[in-house]
């Protein structure tokens, strides 16, 4: 059984000091720390095998790319896809919700046509859809959240219409940590006809993901935030509607044929794959999700939910604090202000005591809209992450009281 100084000791960085002191980070929700078996895994890819993939009948090329098709085997796994066609290599989240709002909306959506989102969502899945309604002159309808932080399902079968052609919605909301009810939200959409995307972004590292029983559309995820590499990501589609939609960018990879006069684009997934991809973090994502496997998704939602309960009850006992987003269904994020000092000074007190944590928005400008705050102290958490981090915030935070006092 997998222990907890165990899982530690596979993080070279936890033993870095900041200022000083022992390195606390609190900031994974921005991106999580890499254990020594991702590193060793990039580093032996550049060594041994670095070659471009599906062009070179050479040796290094055929090993590269056999090595590549089986980690999109292991992903299709890893969430249950039916078929690795299915899963569509990416830069990370960002790039998939731009891919499926391009090549979608270029497919799908015309104008006076209605998206969907929530008031829940990251940037990166509200401008790449209002840039799709900007260009097809369509309409942008927004999911509303309550004080809670919980979005208003019940209002969703309102909102859908015969013009409503997509919604897409966070599966776990990266301010609050909110789960959203994606199966329940599929439903809804599905008996109107309406296709689903999903935001997995902050998912992947906390909850086991099945996308065949929430029966989405869509799903896409970054490697950066599950233990793997920056600059991996992952698409999930549906095989009948990647079949139909058009590609997102032109160029090598994702042709079978280019004449002066017309090209003929390459079967699913590879037609949305164009250029060199890079094979050296899908690499470093493969081991990544072997390192989640051998964990186990039992001890990281137990894990995560001590962490989860002893950081509330710990932020009670400092008091003064408000916590923002109540709902009972949460993993990963305590959003947190300290009364009378503004978040951005909270932060930069506790980076001077080695603690990360992240400040601001979180890219979420129109949840913190709603609460009609500047932005919160955002502390989210890892398998990693231990009852004396959040002992070392706490006391951090005491600290930057007294300051302030």
């Amino acid at each position: 059984m997998i222990n907890e100084q165990e899982i530690r000791s596979m993080f070279p960085i936890l033993k870095t000091e900041v200022y000083g002191r022992p390195l606390v980070y609190l900031d994974n929700a921005a991106t999580t720390q890499k254990p020594q078996s991702v590193i060793d895994e990039i580093v032996n890819y550049y060594e041994h095998e670095n070659s471009n993939i599906h062009r070179g009948v050479h040796f290094l090329s055929q090993q590269a790319t056999e090595q590549h098709e089986k980690v999109r085997e292991k992903v299709a796994k890893f969430i249950n896809a039916e078929s690795p066609n299915e899963i569509i290599f990416t830069r990370g989240t960002t790039e998939s919700i731009n891919l499926v709002a391009f090549s979608f909306g270029e497919s799908f959506i015309r104008e006076g046509d209605e998206v969907i989102i929530s008031g829940l969502e990251h940037h990166s899945n509200i401008v790449p859809w209002q840039m799709t309604c900007n260009r097809k002159k369509a309409v942008l309808k927004v999911l509303p959240i309550s004080e809670i932080g919980e979005l208003e399902v019940d209002k969703l079968e309102s909102l859908l219409s015969d013009k409503t052609r997509i919604l897409s919605v966070a599966h776990v909301s990266n301010s609050l940590g909110t789960v959203n009810p994606i199966k329940k939200i599929a439903e809804i959409c599905h008996s109107k006809g309406v296709p689903v995307m999903v935001d997995g972004a902050q998912a992947t590292s906390h909850l086991l993901i099945d996308v065949r029983d929430m029966d989405c559309d869509f799903y896409c995820f970054s490697g950066h935030k599950m233990y793997a590499p920056m600059g991996i990501g992952v698409l999930y589609g549906k095989s009948a509607l990647l079949k139909e939609i058009e590609p997102y960018q032109g160029g090598g990879e994702m042709i079978k044929r280019v004449t002066f006069e017309r090209t003929t684009y390459n079967e699913i997934p590879f037609k949305f794959e164009a250029g060199t991809p890079n094979v050296g973090d899908t690499m470093g994502l493969s081991t990544a999700i072997d390192f989640i496997n051998d964990a186990g998704y039992d001890y990281i939602v137990e894990h995560e939910k001590q962490l989860m309960a002893y950081c509330s009850q710990r932020l009670e006992e400092v008091g003064g604090i408000r916590i923002v987003g109540q709902s009972a269904n949460k993993v990963g994020v305590i959003s947190f202000l300290v009364e009378g000092i503004h978040p951005y000074d909270v932060g930069v007190i506790l980076d001077k005591l080695g603690i990360a944590v992240r400040t601001g928005h979180h890219c979420a400008e129109p949840v913190m809209d709603f609460y009609g705050i500047p932005g919160t102290v955002r502390a989210s958490f890892g398998i990693y992450n231990n009852k004396e981090d959040i002992d070392k915030l706490a006391e951090g935070i005491v600290k930057v009281k007294r300051m302030f006092s």
